[in-house]
């Protein structure tokens, strides 16, 4: 990781990342664009961790993803939470899952920009895009937000 001068400072509106195709899980692993069903499988595999930067509303709506952490980009200490949150990840990578994939994109942008790896966009969001049905859609499961909020490690509250 290379030097940055503040966690805070993101720069968003950069160009979009190339995606690259896999057709192995250590190479979807490697990718920095995942469907909401690599993402799924890649929880259940323990080998990532994810993160729901939508808005309270928007989880209260549709619920979160299970497994999934609800920290919104909306509001106070995300840049502190998100960082808490890798470093719970350890060597996993770091899933990003908003509503359609665009907030997910740009913050991934500005994160590599920045010199940060090891997070991945759910490009499907929640709800679906051109990418694909999403993760309501492809019915991976969801739990209250609640429910989501109490299965958090303490560090991200």
């Amino acid at each position: 990781m290379k030097p940055v001068p503040g966690r805070r400072v993101f720069v968003l509106g950069l160009a979009a990342s190339p995606i690259v195709l896999a057709s192995s899980p250590l190479q979807a692993q490697s990718r920095t664009i995942w469907s909401s069903g690599e993402a799924h499988d890649a929880l259940l595999a323990d080998r990532a961790r994810m993160i729901d930067i939508r808005s309270r509303q928007e989880w209260l709506e549709t619920g979160v993803g299970a497994g999934i952490w609800p920290i919104s980009m909306h509001e106070d200490r995300f840049p502190d939470r998100l960082f808490a949150a890798k470093v719970l990840a350890g060597s996993r990578g770091v899933g990003l899952i908003c509503a359609t994939g665009g907030r997910s994109a740009a913050l991934l942008r500005a994160l590599r920009h920045a010199g940060y790896e090891g997070y991945v966009d759910i490009s499907e969001g929640m709800l679906g895009s051109r990418r694909g049905p999403g993760w309501l859609a492809a019915g991976l499961p969801v739990v209250p937000l609640g429910a989501a909020l109490a299965s958090m490690p303490e560090e991200l509250h």
